[in-house]
């Protein structure tokens, strides 16, 4: 990775310009189509070809026990209150997919980290990171960019929750990417807050299907 300081001005303005076209033009452009499987391959698509070309990136040095109990002891806090928040305000959907659909909600809890969760990390902390952090010349930056892209990206679902979820949770899964470019641990990270999501019954804020019916 190019260091910030050793990049041109209108190298940065190329970058910066790229970067708002793909995490800004593509969401809004996948809104427009309004086609899930036109979502999916794009995202497995760009996905693939971010993987090409960060293959050479290594995490930085880390204890990865550490960081798995780090990880784990913020999802024991925020994971109860996630839980508890949608039984207070939601209360007839909590737990709704688990007790109705029980073998669906198994078959989510099995493919999302694999079909959802790892070219979404791919594409928002290890190439965004990889690519822009020149452009935004400090870890804070990119973080803050990381998340609000990925927050962003959410607007396909047309809801405020998904928007806002997402660019909270993109800020905490950026912090600790900054900190130890693991992509193994962001996205069992991920993975841990989004089959919460889908099990406590807020799946249905991050679903085309409810978003994008067409009468």
């Amino acid at each position: 990775m190019t260091p910030a300081s050793d990049i041109s001005l209108a190298t940065r303005g190329r970058l910066l310009v790229e970067f708002l076209v793909l995490f800004g033009g593509g969401p809004l452009l996948l809104l427009f189509l309004r086609r899930p499987g036109v979502l999916f391959a794009v995202l497995w698509i760009s996905a693939a070809l971010a993987g090409f070309a960060v293959r050479r990136t290594l995490p930085i040095p880390h204890d990865p026990g550490q960081e798995l109990r780090r990880l784990l002891l913020r999802f024991a806090v925020l994971g109860p209150l996630i839980a508890a928040a949608t039984w207070w305000f939601l209360p007839d959907a909590f737990l709704s997919l688990p007790r109705q659909k029980p073998w669906f909600w198994l078959l989510i809890m099995v493919l999302y980290p694999l079909l959802s969760v790892w070219p979404q990390e791919m594409l928002y902390r290890a190439f965004l990171f990889a690519r822009y952090e020149p452009v935004f010349r400090a870890r804070t930056g990119t973080v803050i960019a990381s998340a609000v892209a990925f927050g962003f990206a959410h607007i396909l679902f047309l809801n405020w929750i998904a928007i806002a979820m997402t660019l909270v949770g993109g800020f905490l899964f950026a912090t600790d990417y900054a900190r130890h470019r693991s992509l193994r641990l962001t996205c069992l990270e991920h993975s841990l807050y989004g089959c919460l999501i889908f099990t406590v019954g807020l799946g249905r804020f991050f679903y085309t299907g409810a978003a994008w019916h067409h009468p």
